[in-house]
């Protein structure tokens, strides 16, 4: 899904709802002990970095028009 697809969607409740759920899943995903012990690759690391950082950018940028 394209950066400014996935803004779209955050700025709904629903999107905001949906992605809080995901965030909350893979959090419990990857506090379960045999997860947990696996290696991370590379590439997923750069991938999740890259995610954060968009994440961040996007919401100093846009937080005078969320509602909480």
């Amino acid at each position: 899904m394209r950066p400014e697809r996935q803004h779209q969607i955050w700025r709904s409740e629903a999107g905001s709802r949906l992605w809080l759920s995901g965030l909350i899943a893979a959090m419990e995903h990857a506090e379960r002990p045999e997860i947990r012990r696996q290696p991370v690759a590379p590439e997923i690391l750069v991938a999740l970095r890259a995610q954060l950082a968009l994440t961040a950018s996007f919401r100093s940028s846009q937080m005078s028009t969320l509602r909480h």
